[in-house]
C-alpha cells in the first residue's frame, strides 16, 4: 500500500503564488476611477466636435488642431459627421461613467468610425491613432462595463423626441447665424428658424449663402441634427420595454407572510406591500426588501421586512443587485437598528432624517395643561356637529369604500398623486380588511355641496397594520371647506377609539429634521444651530417641515428617529432628487394615464375600491 507523499513548496513557487494571487486581487478589484474618466473625456470630445463643426473660425484655428485629433473631420461631410458623432458622445458619456455596458458598446463602434473617416477621406493617421487607442483602452477594461440597462418605458421615446428636437432647434439656429448670408441685411429670426425646420428634415430653407460649400454645409448639418434625433427615438421607441417595477402577486404573499412573523418590529413594513415597488429575498426567504428605481437610485424604504437574522443576506443580494446596474443604493426612512445592520454589512454611512411620532393608546389623554389647546379645539369642533367613526375596512360596505375612494381623491387637491415611504398607494382593497379607517362627518346645511345626496363625509384619516396591536398612518385628507381643527379631531377619535380594536401603538406622520427643529428653538442654542433651523423654517413655506413637526407635537409622542443611508457624501444630491421623485414633490416624464391609475389601485374594481395616498 502506498502512502501519499507531502511535497513542500520552493520558495520560488511560494514567490510565484504569490505574484499570481495579487494580479488575480488586482484584477478582481474594480477601477472605479475609468468609467468616469472615460465619460469625461467621451463628453469634452463631444463638446470639443460640437463646437468645430458650427463655428467655422474654429476650424481654422490652433483649437481646430486639437479637435483634429478627435473623431470627426474638416470636409462638409466631415463637420455633419463630426457634430453626430459629437451630440451622441456627450449623450453616452454620463451612461459610460455609469459603466453601462450598451454604452460602452456603443461608443466602441462610434470610434471606429471616426477613424475610418480620418483615414479614407483625409489621409490622417495622427487623429486615427487617438481614436483607436481609446477604443484599445475600452477593450481592455471591458470588464469595468458590466451593468445592465435601467427600467425603462415607451414614454422615454418621447420624451427624447421633446428634448432632442429642442437640442437641435437651438443648435440648428446657431449654425444658420454663424454662417454668412447672400441677403442684404440679416435675416429676420422667423426666417432663421423656418430655414432651420425645413432642415431638420433635409429640405432647403428660405436662406441663401454666399457659396455653394457653406450651403452644403448647413444643409447637412441641421440634416445630421435631424438624423440624430430621429435615430435616438427610434431606437427607444423600438427596443424591448423592460417592465416596471412591480410587486407580484407570489411576492406579495411572501411579503404578507413575512409581515404575520415580523410585522411588529417596523411601522413602516407594511408599505413594502406597494404595488409599484419591487422585492428582493434573501437567499433563505426570511427576510425581503422592497425597492424602485429612481433615475439611477435603487431607493428602498425603511427596515427590510422579516427575520432581523436574515437581514444581512437580503442587503447582500440588494447591493449585488444595485452593483449588476451601477445604481446607487439608498434607503430613506430606515430605523436605528436598520441603519446600523447596513452601515456594517453594505459599508454604507447613514444620516438622520428626522422623527417618527409614536403615541401609546394606553397613557394618551386630553386632560392636562400641555394638551389644552388640543382639547378646546376638539371641543369646538364637536359643538360645530361633527361626529367620527373608527372601522376596520373590513366592516365598510362596497358602496362606503367606494365614496371614501372618491372623496379622497376629489380633496386631494393636486393631480400628482404624493407617498412611497409611507404611503400604502390603495384603499378598499380586499386584502387590505386590517387597516384601521376613521371618518369624520357633518349634515350638509341647504346650498352646500352634497346637500342634495346627503353626503355627510368631511375627512378621512387610514392606518395600515403595525403588527398585531399597532397602526401606522397612511393618509389623511379632508374637505377643505371644512372647519379647521377637523384633523385634530379625527387623530383625537382613532387614539380614543382603538384601543378596542386591540391596537397599543399609533405611528403619526413622519416629522423631517425635528430634532434640529427642536434643539433650535431652545435657550442657548449656537449659531449654526440657530441658523439652520431658520433655513428650515424658510423651506417650510414650500414644504411642511415645520408645520407637521409641531401638528405632530400636540400630541405629546414619543420620537422614533428614522434615517437616510447612502454609499457617500458626493451621492447625497442625486439620493436627494430621486427621494423627491419618489415622493412626487418633482415630477419628470410623460404621464402614465389609466395604465398607471390602474396599476396603484385608483381605478374602481370589481370587489373594491382604492385610492393612492397623498401625505
Amino acid at each position: 500500500m502506498s502512502v501519499p507523499v507531502s511535497v513542500e513548496p520552493s520558495p520560488e513557487q511560494h514567490r510565484r503564488r504569490g505574484l499570481q494571487t495579487l494580479r488575480n486581487q488586482a484584477a478582481a478589484v474594480p477601477r472605479a476611477w475609468l468609467p468616469g474618466a472615460v465619460g469625461y473625456a467621451c463628453l469634452l470630445i463631444g463638446l470639443v466636435n460640437i463646437a468645430s463643426a458650427i463655428f467655422p473660425k474654429l476650424r481654422k484655428t490652433k483649437v481646430h488642431t486639437w479637435a483634429g485629433q478627435l473623431p470627426g473631420g474638416t470636409t462638409t461631410l466631415a463637420a455633419a459627421g463630426t457634430l453626430m458623432v459629437g451630440i451622441l458622445l456627450v449623450v453616452l458619456a454620463h451612461a459610460l461613467r455609469r459603466r453601462k455596458q450598451r454604452a460602452w458598446r456603443a461608443v466602441c463602434v462610434l470610434l471606429p468610425v471616426g477613424a475610418a473617416l480620418h483615414i479614407l477621406r483625409w489621409h490622417q493617421v495622427g487623429p486615427a491613432v487617438v481614436s483607436l487607442v481609446l477604443l484599445v483602452v475600452m477593450l481592455v477594461h471591458r470588464r469595468e462595463f458590466y451593468a445592465k440597462a435601467d427600467p425603462r418605458t415607451r414614454w422615454r421615446a418621447a420624451f427624447n423626441l421633446v428634448v432632442m428636437g429642442i437640442v437641435s432647434v437651438l443648435l440648428g439656429l446657431l449654425i444658420v447665424s454663424v454662417h454668412p448670408s447672400s441677403e442684404v441685411g440679416h435675416p429676420s429670426f422667423t426666417d432663421r428658424l423656418q430655414h432651420v425646420v425645413f432642415g431638420l428634415f433635409a429640405f432647403e430653407g428660405p436662406m441663401r449663402f454666399h457659396s455653394d460649400r457653406v450651403a452644403d454645409l448647413v444643409y447637412y448639418s441641421l440634416a445630421a441634427l435631424g438624423l440624430v434625433t430621429a435615430l435616438t427615438t427610434a431606437y427607444l421607441l423600438l427596443r424591448p420595454e423592460k417592465p416596471e417595477p412591480v410587486l407580484t402577486a407570489e411576492d406579495e404573499v411572501k411579503v404578507r407572510a413575512l409581515l404575520e412573523r415580523h410585522g411588529v418590529r417596523d411601522s413602516l413594513g407594511y408599505f413594502a406591500l406597494r404595488r409599484d415597488k419591487s422585492v428582493l429575498f434573501s437567499p433563505t426567504g426570511k427576510a425581503a426588501i422592497s425597492y424602485r428605481v429612481i433615475s439611477g437610485v435603487m431607493l428602498a424604504s425603511g427596515d427590510p421586512v422579516g427575520d432581523v437574522e436574515a437581514w444581512p443576506g437580503a442587503i447582500k443580494v440588494f447591493m449585488a443587485e444595485a452593483r449588476a446596474h451601477a445604481w446607487v443604493p439608498a434607503v430613506v426612512g430606515c430605523s436605528e437598528v436598520g441603519g446600523e445592520v447596513w452601515t456594517r454589512e453594505a459599508g454604507l454611512d447613514a444620516l438622520e432624517l428626522g422623527d417618527e411620532a409614536i403615541v401609546d393608546t394606553a397613557t394618551f389623554s386630553l386632560s392636562g395643561r400641555a394638551m389644552r389647546n388640543v382639547r378646546q379645539m376638539v371641543k369646538r369642533i364637536e359643538r360645530n356637529g361633527y361626529s367620527c367613526q373608527v372601522r376596520r375596512v373590513g366592516e365598510l360596505e362596497l358602496e362606503e369604500k367606494r365614496r371614501i375612494a372618491d372623496a379622497a381623491a376629489r380633496w386631494r387637491g393636486t393631480d400628482t398623486e404624493r407617498g412611497f415611504s409611507m404611503a400604502l398607494g390603495r384603499f378598499g382593497d380586499p386584502v387590505d380588511d386590517g387597516c384601521v379607517v376613521v371618518t369624520a362627518h357633518k349634515a350638509p346645511e341647504e346650498g352646500e355641496p352634497g346637500y342634495a345626496t346627503g353626503d355627510d363625509l368631511r375627512a378621512v384619516l387610514h392606518f395600515v397594520p403595525w403588527g398585531p396591536d399597532g397602526i401606522s398612518l397612511e393618509l389623511m385628507r379632508r374637505d377643505r371647506a371644512a372647519d379647521p381643527g377637523l384633523n385634530e379631531l379625527l387623530i383625537v377619535a382613532a387614539l380614543q377609539e382603538v384601543p378596542a380594536l386591540g391596537v397599543k401603538r399609533v405611528s403619526l406622520n413622519f416629522a423631517m429634521f425635528r430634532s434640529a427643529l427642536a434643539r433650535g428653538e431652545r435657550i442657548g442654542a449656537g449659531p449654526v444651530l440657530r441658523a439652520w433651523r431658520g433655513l428650515l423654517v424658510f423651506l417650510s413655506r414650500w414644504f411642511q417641515i415645520e408645520s407637521l413637526y409641531k401638528f405632530n407635537a400636540k400630541f405629546q409622542p414619543e420620537w422614533e428617529p428614522r434615517f437616510l443611508v447612502y454609499p457617500a457624501t458626493r451621492d447625497l444630491p442625486r439620493i436627494g432628487f430621486a427621494v423627491m421623485q419618489a415622493e412626487a414633490f418633482i415630477t419628470l416624464g410623460m404621464p402614465k394615464f389609466g395604465r398607471k391609475k390602474q396599476r396603484q389601485g385608483l381605478m374602481p374594481e370589481p370587489t373594491a375600491v382604492s385610492v393612492t395616498e397623498a401625505a
